[in-house]
């Protein structure tokens, strides 16, 4: 069986947690199929890479995306299936199917519907054609994959035309060899994080999802013996960015030892700081799993997180971390941000005061991350699933020829 994987991102150019999922399930599947990667950008090995049109330079970003579907689309290269990750590949993966004949397998991510703050960094007219590339490839999709039962309810809600059938749940996953404890402290000293006082960590992207404004509204109430270090860059829109840095100007001014590390950080220095970490923080206020929340356990950082999406299915609440609930409103904003702030601080102090507990959730983390998320199962569902899906269409179509 061959295989075509399309998505934006893929190495050396990864950026977020589809993007980490790409980059090893792609890894595993190579072992078990013959696969061929289609990704955004400049040549790179391992994939063949794609720019958008030279005559759209200028243009709305989502057209330019558009583009680069087009182009990954028009060649199906003896492949048996398409698999396409978010909205960026969605269309690629759905021209594919219509034009070669072969099914399209979609893995949901996100969903454009749920991001209605989107539209600020997309444009109203690019929103409108993100949420068009996705909702006519999910709808048409030979099946579907949620990366959380949470993810799949939110398919459902969203895209209620959609057959349940079609919808199956195949977790994220995380390297637990990679992803291990990393008692060194050379990281730390690089970027000014002292070993000898209580880390509480954030590592993401500076978006309005990642919850980052309200970790730092949090922070005011944070121990103050305690370093808040906030591993944050790639802002995906200006307002997002301005209000970052006012709440670490806020911060800076009434609390000691704040540190923000304004970019996205080669991967052993995540791991050392995650290794390192007393508290880490999920403040999410969307997030259909969250990768970062398996590369934490697996270092053993016990976790403070947001219990929205699908959080809790990583998370175990009293066990590997704590949850904090979140009541959202129709724009996926808190509806109470000072209460959430409020309530968020008050878990991660609780855990401060208790090391103990802490160790031992972190320890049980790292288990859970071992015993449940490996990267190998979760290819093999994968490879399963396109062997169901190719058969199914293998039987519709010759149904088709002899009715």
């Amino acid at each position: 069986m061959k295989a075509l994987l399309l998505t934006r991102e893929y190495p050396p150019d990864v950026y977020g947690g589809a993007g980490v999922h790409i980059e090893y399930l792609a890894r595993e599947l190579a072992k078990l199929i013959d696969l061929e990667v289609r990704c955004f950008g400049e040549a790179r090995a391992g994939a063949l890479a794609f720019m958008p049109w030279d005559a759209l330079e200028g243009s709305s970003p989502a057209l330019q995306t558009m583009s680069v579907d087009l182009a990954m689309a028009a060649d199906r290269g003896g492949a048996d299936v398409v698999h396409s990750h978010t909205w960026y590949a969605n269309l690629g993966g759905h021209l594919t199917k219509l034009l070669h004949g072969v099914p399209h397998i979609v893995t949901t991510h996100s969903l454009e519907p749920m991001r209605p703050w989107k539209a600020e960094q997309l444009g109203a007219g690019g929103y409108a054609l993100s949420s068009f590339c996705e909702r006519t490839a999910v709808e048409a999709a030979d099946a579907i994959i949620a990366v959380s039962s949470a993810m799949r309810a939110d398919v459902q809600t969203a895209y209620p035309q959609v057959d349940p059938g079609r919808i199956a749940v195949i977790y994220n996953g995380i390297d637990t060899d990679e992803y291990d404890v990393d008692e060194r402290t050379d990281a730390l000293a690089r970027h000014g994080v002292d070993p000898e006082f209580p880390i509480v960590l954030f590592v993401g992207r500076i978006t309005r999802q990642k919850g980052i404004v309200h970790l730092l509204d949090a922070g005011l109430a944070i121990d103050r013996n305690a370093q808040l270090v906030f591993c944050a860059g790639a802002p995906d829109e200006p307002e997002v960015e301005r209000a970052t840095r006012e709440g670490v100007g806020r911060l800076r001014a009434q609390r000691d030892r704040v540190i923000w590390i304004e970019e996205m950080l080669p991967k052993p220095d995540v791991i050392q700081l995650l290794s390192h970490a007393d508290v880490f923080c999920v403040p999410s206020i969307y997030e259909p799993l969250g990768i970062v929340n398996l590369e934490a356990m697996a270092c053993g950082a016990p976790v403070v997180a947001s219990a929205v999406g699908g959080i809790p299915e990583v998370v175990v609440d009293g066990e590997t971390g704590l949850l904090v609930p979140v009541a959202l409103g129709a724009d996926g904003n808190p509806l109470d941000p000072a209460q959430f702030a409020s309530d968020f601080a008050r878990s991660v102090n609780e855990l401060l005061a208790d090391p103990e507990r802490a160790r031992r959730m972190g320890d049980a983390g790292r288990r859970r991350a071992v015993d449940e998320f490996s990267w190998r199962a979760i290819a093999e569902q994968t490879v399963a699933l396109y062997e169901r899906t190719v058969a199914a269409g293998d039987l519709a179509r010759e149904a088709r020829s002899t009715g």
